[in-house]
């Protein structure tokens, strides 16, 4: 959402669900170092989109140009990024835990693990439009308290929570899906407030395509008052006692 309310838009964060990345930058075996990297092929899904800006965002900590140092390609979801790296299509790209994993067991190599370099930025969100909240404030209070429930039975119910991500992310294996529920729980916060430090991350990165982005307060794309609310009324914390 942060692009579209450089230019304009009226959408708003309410709540944060995950603040950080959790892809691992996955490398053909060939691949041993930062060096190695260089004119490379790194598949995203498409420009402009989560794996582009991830991929952009850790070549960068690595220490290279995106724009110069690599060659970004649109390869597809994660499944066909995965297919691609495998097949030697793509030299690299970022994949989510645990998927992970299956590149690994044919032989690619982790690079950098973004969810261990702790990188604030806003990933998965409630986005909504501050013109919707002024007419509709009961319904947003009565959606971010059921978020907040919906993230406690995540904590305390791993079985539950299991079921939905087999259902939904069409996971059959048993390992699989236990690791990604620790995945899922280890990201999700108690208190989901949005991060301000992961959108002034985003809007840095966008500030070489948005002029708009320059001047721009990570204040502005958050309206965290329904939560704060909710948290001053001791709700959360008795859910957890």
């Amino acid at each position: 959402m942060a692009a579209p309310r450089l230019q304009g838009a009226d959408l708003v964060t309410v709540l944060g669900f995950q603040n950080h990345l959790p892809f691992r930058f996955v490398v053909r075996p060939e691949i041993r170092s930062v060096a190695d990297l260089k004119r490379k092929r790194v598949g995203v899904a498409g420009f402009g989109l989560l794996a582009e800006r991830a991929a952009r965002l850790v070549i960068s900590k690595l220490g290279l140009n995106p724009d110069k140092d690599v060659i970004l390609l649109q390869t597809g979801g994660e499944s066909t990024r995965l297919t691609a790296l495998v097949t030697g299509s793509i030299d690299a790209t970022v994949l989510n835990p645990p998927l992970h994993k299956r590149a690994v067991e044919a032989g690619m190599t982790v690079l950098a693990n973004m969810e261990e370099m702790g990188i604030p930025f806003q990933n998965s969100a409630l986005v909504t439009t501050q013109r919707y909240i002024a007419k509709n404030p009961e319904v947003i209070g009565r959606l971010t308290k059921a978020f907040v429930e919906g993230i406690h039975l995540i904590k305390t119910n791993p079985e539950v929570t299991q079921r939905a991500i087999a259902k939904y992310m069409r996971m059959k294996d048993e390992k699989e899906l236990a690791e990604a529920y620790e995945i899922l729980s280890g990201l999700t916060q108690r208190k989901p407030y949005p991060t301000l430090e992961g959108f002034k991350n985003i809007i840095a990165e966008l500030s070489a395509k948005l002029p708009a982005a320059k001047n721009a307060d990570p204040k502005d794309f958050v309206d965290a008052r329904f939560l704060e609310e909710l948290d001053r009324s001791g709700f959360i914390d008795g859910l957890y006692r």
